[in-house]
């Protein structure tokens, strides 16, 4: 029951961003949007400090590893354009496709860990996988973003 509904919240969590990077395209973008997300999921690390939560060195190496093999999909769909002086995050036909690929993927580990993790692990990993698939993808953007702003002239 945990597994079937962890993973319905998850799949409208998954479609809510989707819908929300869909949008965040048509708005300019800046140093500090890339930057934040990252430091305000940072504060789920918190959870490490109950015991329930706590991860192995290897349940920690497989996620950190998970994690930054599936941000390079979203590294390498993820890029900028100038429009009228103001950057914008390019349109991507991938992205949406990716963002769904790495929501089922996903759940489909999420499904297959269940039966051999316990719960408080499983989010532990989850949650780990999450967070070194996000801090690659947003450094490279920030990367991305500094040369263009660069290249422009922009003072932020």
């Amino acid at each position: 029951m945990y597994v079937i509904l962890s993973m319905i919240v998850a799949v409208c969590m998954g479609m809510i961003v989707i819908a929300v990077r869909m949008k965040a395209q048509k708005y300019p973008t800046n140093a500090k949007k890339i930057i934040l997300p990252p430091f305000f999921m940072a504060t789920g690390a918190l959870m490490y400090v109950i015991p329930y939560f706590r991860l192995t060195p290897m349940e920690i190496l497989e996620a950190l590893l998970v994690g930054m093999f599936f941000s390079l999909f979203l590294i390498f769909t993820s890029n900028f354009q100038v429009i009228d002086d103001q950057i914008y995050m390019k349109r991507s036909k991938l992205f949406p496709v990716i963002l769904i690929s790495l929501l089922i993927i996903r759940s489909v580990l999420k499904f297959y860990l269940s039966s051999s993790l316990h719960p408080g692990e499983l989010a532990g990993m989850f949650f780990l996988l999450a967070f070194c698939m996000i801090v690659p993808w947003r450094i490279a953007m920030y990367y991305k973003y500094r040369r263009l702003a660069e290249s422009l002239h922009i003072k932020e």
